[in-house]
């Protein structure tokens, strides 16, 4: 069923892995620890340890590479029974670091796209994340002059979209998220009565899969690129 979108007049668009990469550093990231803590573990059981633990602080730290790296340290003490030397402390402390500071690699397209959406919608962006981290990435992409507003939520669910919305005075019925994560990005948008578009990326966090089931009877669309949105809302 081909889905209406001539109603839009505000896109919204997630940022990490939707206009720049990140998720690829979060995996880097956790090969380098498994390497580091391999004396106390298998790289592919600090893998599933750490990812516990995120689980286990999400709601401490919230999104980020901060909260990603306390997670990180926290488990080195634990799998090591608190023998961790200070050296691979601080080993962790730079991969943080090093994540934080790596140039902004910007997806395909990214720019044309905002550049020819901006003269016809309101486009916001819409994301998770540490608020410095993410206004930091935002200041250094050079794609702040398109956007109307920028909202860092601490989640992605229906009452945080409805509460977006609603403080922007914006219609859900004529509101268009664009990002890589069905389970935060395009079902709860959904739900609310609003648009959204998928566009996978090819890696993505345990955290944001979803079983098919979940998306049954749910209208969205999926493109492959965001250079395809064009031709979409053309």
């Amino acid at each position: 069923m081909e889905i209406d979108y001539s109603n839009i007049k505000v896109i919204g668009f997630d940022a990490d892995d939707t206009l720049w990469v990140i998720e690829t550093y979060f995996r880097e990231a956790e090969e380098d620890v498994g390497r580091l803590l391999s004396h106390y573990e298998t790289p592919n059981k600090i893998d599933q340890e750490l990812f516990k633990m995120e689980m286990k602080n999400l709601s401490t730290y919230g999104y980020g590479v901060k909260g990603f790296v306390l997670s990180m340290v926290e488990l080195a003490i634990d799998v090591s029974n608190g023998q961790v030397s200070n050296s691979i402390v601080s080993k962790i402390l730079n991969i943080g670091k090093d994540m934080i500071n790596k140039p902004i690699e910007l997806l395909d397209g990214v720019e044309k796209v905002l550049i020819t959406l901006s003269k016809h919608y309101r486009l916001i962006v819409a994301t998770k994340g540490d608020l410095l981290d993410q206004e930091r990435k935002l200041e250094k992409s050079g794609l702040l002059q398109y956007f109307h507003h920028i909202e860092v939520l601490s989640e992605k669910q229906e009452a945080n979209y409805e509460k977006l919305l609603l403080h922007l005075d914006i219609n859900p019925a004529e509101f268009l998220m664009i990002g890589n994560s069905l389970k935060s990005d395009v079902l709860p948008v959904v739900n609310i009565g609003a648009s959204a578009i998928h566009i996978p990326f090819h890696t993505t966090w345990q955290h944001e899969n979803i079983s098919k089931e979940q998306t049954h009877g749910k209208s969205y669309k999926t493109i492959d690129h965001l250079i395809e949105i064009l031709d979409v809302l053309q």
